[in-house]
């Protein structure tokens, strides 16, 4: 059952930076130009953080 479970570890870790360089590769080098202005249209990007604190305290 260990070397089942260091096995598993170890992909976890394999697939953690795959992630991390496929991050990397598609947002910092400008891979997919088209995804930076999904992101900007969706307004993910936008630091809009006072709007959705405001919203919150006027619930409360």
């Amino acid at each position: 059952m260990k070397t089942f479970e260091r096995i598993l570890i170890k992909i976890a870790i394999i697939q953690f930076i795959f992630l991390i360089i496929a991050q990397i590769f598609f947002h910092k080098l400008d891979a997919f130009p088209e995804l930076k202005q999904i992101t900007q249209y969706e307004g993910v990007t936008d630091n809009n953080h006072s709007e959705v604190l405001n919203s919150i305290r006027s619930k409360e």
